[in-house]
């Protein structure tokens, strides 16, 4: 499966039929799967039903669709009023200036533009309902496409920084026993300067508490662990960006701990540069579904 981003956008438009019939979609990051539609009258009653597909294909992000219809005039240009309707908002504006005496009346495109008012074209609810259905889908396929596309950048970015990650990891410990060595020298010169006897037993078991204190063995591998479980999870794909969230976490819980016990200004350095990495990493994870 891929890793799909949250982040996209989609645009089609049917010109073919008696209106003009447009859709766009619009993704971005988000904690949950959260969809939003802002549809014209002719098609509000398809809500669920774009819900429903949305759903099915998706599985985070706040999702906006804005459906555009614009209803031809008949053949000979006319508009088709609907007179019932007309006469409804006409009472109901005589109501409003009756008990609104600094009311505005509405201009007669404003009238025009009402809910439901024009019914122009010749195209009946369920043809339309069909065509929105059939050019939702296909903005929904392109959404899909260049989450999968975006998905796959992300992948390869996180990629590139996990391996980046693993160098740190090698140098770190490639120096640890040079650290050890030389933390052990700096112990042994200091007692020898105090001029005093030391006993060679309690010596030796100070210098296993600082190598204890000092041994980040157990940090490393964990780093090596934690990258090697990213790099799993980025190979099974699907919804995987709150697990790699979690990992990132973990990470760089590993990354605070290697430099609280930094020997030398070389480790310090080494775990620096793996927050920065691990940083840069969660950024973009925030995006990943």
């Amino acid at each position: 499966m891929n890793v799909n981003s949250m982040t996209a956008f989609a645009r089609e438009s049917d010109e073919a039929g008696p209106g003009s019939l447009a859709v766009e979609i619009r993704s971005v990051n988000h904690r949950y799967l959260d969809c939003q539609f802002k549809l014209p009258e002719a098609v509000r009653g398809l809500e669920t039903a774009l819900r429903e597909r949305l759903q099915q294909r998706l599985s985070r992000g706040k999702v906006e669709v804005q459906f555009r219809w614009q209803a031809q005039a008949g053949s000979e240009g006319a508009l088709d009023i609907n007179r019932e309707r007309l006469a409804a908002l006409a009472t109901a504006m005589a109501e409003i200036e009756a008990e609104v005496s600094q009311a505005r009346p509405p201009s007669s495109l404003e009238i025009l533009q009402w809910p439901g008012l024009v019914e122009g074209g010749t195209e009946d609810a369920d043809a339309l309902a069909k065509r929105s259905l059939a050019l939702f889908e296909q903005a929904l396929d392109t959404l899909v496409d260049t989450r999968a596309r975006e998905g796959g950048k992300l992948a390869s970015f996180i990629r590139e920084r996990l391996a980046a990650v693993n160098v740190e990891v090698e140098a770190a410990r490639a120096r640890m026993p040079e650290l050890l060595a030389h933390q052990h020298e700096r112990m042994r010169a200091r007692v020898a300067d105090l001029g005093v006897e030391a006993d060679p037993e309690r010596l030796e078991q100070e210098l296993a508490i600082v190598a204890q204190k000092a041994d980040v063995d157990e940090e490393l591998d964990r780093l090596v662990a934690h990258v090697e479980e990213v790099g799993r999870v980025l190979k099974k794909g699907g919804p995987c960006g709150r697990r790699l969230d979690f990992l990132m976490q973990e990470l760089n819980r590993e990354a605070n701990t290697l430099s609280s016990k930094s020997l030398a200004t070389s480790t310090t350095q080494n775990a620096v540069e793996l927050k920065v990495l691990i940083e840069q990493m969660r950024e973009q994870i925030q995006n990943i579904e």
